[in-house]
């Protein structure tokens, strides 16, 4: 039987990382994989998130399970992180799941379970994983448009456009902040528009929230979501902490279900933990402990959010730094999108034989497509890039 399977795709952001690693140059760049750097190129702890640890290790009593939708107060603290007061609490149901990831299958297995012939639209281009996994469950998928690659700026016409397809039951996975590829994101009227369209269809949005307090603020980045959340009949979330938490490893998600009547939440709690049973029984419940402790200790939560904004400024001081040396080298203003877009990921616009040799030329890692990470720079290493940049034609 085993002599049946078949070799899979490799990961092409997993394969990137595996040539990094061997590449023996010791001024080579990696902007490739989606983690945060601090200037030294580490991932450090947090310093909430470390005290946090220290007073559980002292407090917990016990690794047995907890449920299957884990702990009722880490889902409390992340729906008021995420949603606030813009819905009513007793229509959202929710459920831990393994880091964003977990919660983006669960909510596509939510989907098949509630509408088998639902087809999801997602935007052209966007993380990889969310059509693998869509592919794998054999849901169908639909792009849309999304990035413009002249502008470098949301195709926002295209993507109404190309909306209209919708019917209804059909799903649209949108991103709620720092989109994943591009950096590119909507303002508030475009979401609004984006909502009509929505009702207007019959549609159901499911929001990927993985990077709040990234881009614009902790309150700025989740405010789509909510206008969503409190704009349409139901929806769904997927909200990841690993990114502003810096808990990776930790594996902590949730994904959060939203109806427009309290009397759906039982129903749409119990197929939340239906599924948790069909996949990995009991969800992880360490990080979202140590998340717990921090949204809910006053202290901690200031620390953790002054911290972050930290991590912010410093994301966008390497977007201003980059764009200002490629507007001083070229001339020009052409890279001008990259002090505007926000996040982790900008989609710099090179086509692949130019990538291929800022890595083979100048040890310069990034995406085929160009996505690269700019949480892998630094004050040095910015200067490198935008003279790598220009030198293979940029």
């Amino acid at each position: 039987m085993l002599g049946n399977l078949k070799p899979q795709p490799p990961d092409k952001i997993l394969a990137l990382g595996k040539l990094f690693r061997e590449d023996p140059r010791t001024d080579k760049i990696d902007l490739g994989v989606g983690v945060y750097k601090n200037a030294e190129g580490l991932t450090p702890v947090m310093r909430a998130v470390k005290t946090a640890e220290k007073q559980l290790w002292e407090l917990e009593s016990t690794k047995s399970y907890v449920s299957l939708a884990g702990d009722p107060a880490f889902s409390d603290v992340m729906i008021d992180l995420v949603l606030s007061d813009a819905v009513d609490r007793s229509t959202v149901a929710a459920a831990a799941t393994p880091g964003g990831t977990g919660a983006c299958r669960q909510g596509f297995e939510f989907v098949k379970m509630a509408n088998p012939g639902a087809r999801v639209f997602v935007s052209n281009p966007t993380w990889p994983n969310h059509t693998s996994i869509l592919n794998y469950l054999g849901i169908e998928h639909v792009p849309y448009r999304y990035f413009d690659p002249e502008t470098r700026g949301v195709d926002f016409e295209g993507m109404l456009e190309d909306l209209k397809g919708l019917k209804a039951g059909d799903v649209v996975l949108l991103h709620g902040c720092c989109h994943n590829p591009t950096g590119a994101n909507l303002n508030l009227s475009q979401w609004q528009l984006v909502v009509d369209v929505l009702n207007a269809r019959g549609a159901i949005p499911m929001i990927d929230i993985a990077y709040q307090g990234f881009g614009d603020g902790l309150e700025e980045d989740a405010a789509a979501a909510r206008l969503v959340a409190a704009s349409v009949p139901e929806c769904l979330i997927a909200a990841s902490c690993s990114k502003n938490f810096g808990i990776y490893r930790e594996r902590t998600g949730l994904l959060m279900a939203v109806s427009s009547e309290p009397s759906s939440r039982g129903l749409n709690q119990d197929t939340l933990a239906f599924l948790n049973r069909q996949n990995f029984s009991f969800p992880p419940d360490h990080g979202a402990r140590l998340v717990t402790m921090v949204l809910q200790d006053p202290d901690l939560r200031a620390d953790w959010a002054s911290e972050l904004e930290e991590v912010r400024l410093g994301m966008l001081g390497l977007r201003e730094q980059l764009a200002g040396e490629l507007q001083r080298l070229s001339g020009s203003d052409r890279y001008g999108f990259l002090a505007q877009h926000r996040g982790m990921f900008s989609r710099l616009g090179t086509p692949p034989d130019m990538v291929e040799r800022l890595r083979v030329e100048h040890g310069i890692y990034m995406i085929g497509d160009s996505r690269m990470n700019i949480a892998g720079l630094n004050a040095r290493s910015v200067q490198v890039l935008a003279k790598a940049i220009i030198d293979v034609g940029g």
